[in-house]
């Protein structure tokens, strides 16, 4: 497993794609079919049809068209299903959409003046260890070309690596004018994406929409010369060594021992789920010293066969919580596919994740800088807020979405008011320190520099930062289906008239609104709980979020809201959904 994951970043330069090493890797896959792919979808309640194949053919690759362009878009980037096979989910991202994609970055770079230094505009192109990510890479690459770019492969990689291999400062990279990540992120092995960055960051919504628009100018061009067959002639250039060589710098600089092993002694296990964060251990954590007995998930493999690589989902956190016990390790770190997330456990088995994750980066931040303001997303506890304000800091709860929250956190910036960490309880979060990018690996450099330090000075573990966190009793997000094309409108007319209900002094006890509400209605009850209701960012759904501090307080609280919609009777918002509580 360890010999796989230093396969990662190859060190020979060659002049055109590995897709023989990757014929042989589909082959060894089809022939696992049954011991991966079956109990990878049993798991999740799916079950895979007969004619699954790696690697979809060209006959069952829906007509690229601008209709199935646009609906690739999943706000800041793409996502879609790239390989066939799972029942009731047909390909919707395809070689000749990607190579569509590939032109329209090319021209939305050159017409937003980020090429003028180079007007060949140089395009790196990294992926995670999805199967469909090397044909997906050729066509992103040919659709560069095509455009007069150059196409650069960087292999395996992770999405904060690909944002850095676009930075000015040449000492940390090649300074790319563009760069893309394949990836879907947490999802299935059959899902597949694009994120793109510029030195400027990722883009956001509107400018992968211009180019999801701009990409079926090219439909035409794409049937042709993905017709033509072969591989693109791309040069290799792996980053991910020189991105390692970034995290280990800053943990002999934030340790700062007067060493060049300042994590000797200290045992951390790594818990990849076969995404792209093996190298965490064998290129970071080791050459430091570190002793990494016991990690697991190491080497890539994009059938996850193991568990999903999603520190939000409870088997993987259990999985890693397993290893960290039984190898007596000091911590643990979670990685999601493509690395922009984590989440840590500590050296007896506390999952630190979401409010608690928070809470810890927000102790490592308001040290450096008290007084400053935290953003999150909408659906943190009341707890954080109390613990954000006792370490001094001031906690802005903003809306769900990493974006919405970083990008707040920029704007503050540029206000003046200090806003040194943005962070959703998704585990998404940025760093003003570390160029506001969503960087998993980085979260976990400065909480391991934390707990280096803290058992270096003969103190405990990371866990006792949070001794202070009044955790809820209960929780509990249930999500309410709207039957209506036009759902934002519902949803925003159901908020309306909850929020006036609230106000009313409909809900017990005494629910009030919350003084600061950026998405939906959020109502608190002084130390009792608190309820929120939104709508879905993209989806025909609203999220109702309940935590209590008391006993049956989430089932009080969601029968109280269950008799509000039966006395509302909305034709069309579903929420049966709470009644089953």
């Amino acid at each position: 497993m360890r010999a796989a994951a230093f396969a990662f970043c190859p060190q020979k330069t060659t002049e055109t794609t590995p897709f023989r090493v990757f014929e042989q890797r589909r082959r060894h896959h089809q022939q696992r079919i049954g011991r991966h792919f079956i109990t990878e979808f049993y798991r999740r309640k799916r079950r895979p049809s007969s004619s699954f194949s790696a690697l979809s053919s060209s006959s069952e690759m829906p007509k690229t068209t601008p209709e199935s362009l646009k609906r690739l878009q999943n706000g800041s980037d793409v996502r879609g299903v790239a390989l066939a096979g799972v029942e009731n989910e047909p390909i919707t991202i395809t070689p000749e959409s990607v190579f569509c994609l590939g032109c329209a970055f090319v021209d939305w770079l050159r017409e937003t003046e980020k090429c003028t230094n180079n007007p060949m505009c140089t395009v790196g192109i990294g992926r995670d260890p999805r199967l469909s990510g090397p044909s997906l890479k050729d066509a992103f690459a040919r659709g560069v070309q095509f455009k007069g770019g150059v196409a650069i492969d960087c292999e395996l990689s992770t999405t904060p690596a690909c944002f850095f291999a676009t930075v000015s400062n040449r000492e940390l990279g090649p300074a790319y004018e563009g760069c893309v990540m394949l990836t879907a992120s947490h999802l299935p092995f059959n899902r597949n994406g694009i994120k793109f960055f510029t030195k400027d960051g990722g883009l956001d919504k509107k400018d992968v929409g211009f180019m999801c628009e701009r990409a079926a100018e090219y439909i035409a061009e794409a049937e042709k010369e993905m017709a033509k067959g072969g591989e693109a002639k791309i040069e290799s250039r792996p980053y991910i060594d020189k991105y390692s060589s970034i995290l280990r710098d800053k943990i002999i600089k934030g340790i700062n021992d007067g060493t060049n092993e300042p994590l000797k002694g200290f045992k951390i296990v790594v818990d990849a789920g076969n995404g792209s964060g093996g190298f965490f251990a064998t290129k970071v954590l080791e050459p430091l010293g570190a002793d990494c007995t016991g990690s697991q998930f190491l080497d890539p493999d994009g059938m996850f066969p193991n568990h999903a690589p999603n520190p939000e989902e409870k088997e993987a956190m259990e999985s890693a919580t397993k290893a960290v016990l039984a190898s007596k390790a000091d911590l643990g770190i979670v990685f999601d596919t493509d690395v922009d997330r984590s989440a840590v456990i500590d050296s007896f088995g506390k999952e630190i994740n979401r409010n608690k994750l928070i809470a810890v980066l927000s102790h490592i931040a308001l040290q450096k800088e008290p007084g400053s303001t935290i953003v999150t997303d909408s659906v943190t506890s009341s707890g954080l807020k109390t613990f954000i304000e006792s370490k001094g800091g001031i906690h802005l709860r903003y809306m769900r979405g990493y974006k919405n929250v970083i990008n707040k956190g920029i704007e503050l910036n540029s206000k003046g008011i200090n806003a040194p960490l943005m962070i959703e309880t998704s585990g998404h979060g940025a760093m003003k320190e570390n160029y506001n990018l969503d960087d998993g690996a980085y979260l976990a450099v400065k909480i391991i520099i934390e707990a280096v330090k803290r058992k270096n000075a003969g103190g405990g573990g990371i866990g006792e930062i949070l001794e202070s966190l009044k955790e809820p009793l209960e929780s509990l997000e249930v999500r309410l289906k709207i039957a209506n094309p036009e759902f934002k409108k519902v949803g925003s007319d159901v908020i309306e008239q909850f929020k006036q209900a609230i106000e009313s002094g409909y809900f017990e006890p005494n629910f009030v609104c919350a003084k600061e509400n950026f998405e939906g209605i959020r109502a608190e009850s002084e130390a009792k709980g608190w309820f929120l209701l939104r709508s879905s960012l993209h989806d025909p759904v609203m999220v109702l979020n309940i935590e209590s501090d008391e006993e049956g307080g989430v089932k009080k609280y969601a029968e109280q809201i269950v008799k509000w919609f039966e006395e509302k009777k909305f034709a069309d918002v579903d929420a049966s959904a709470i009644a089953t509580i």
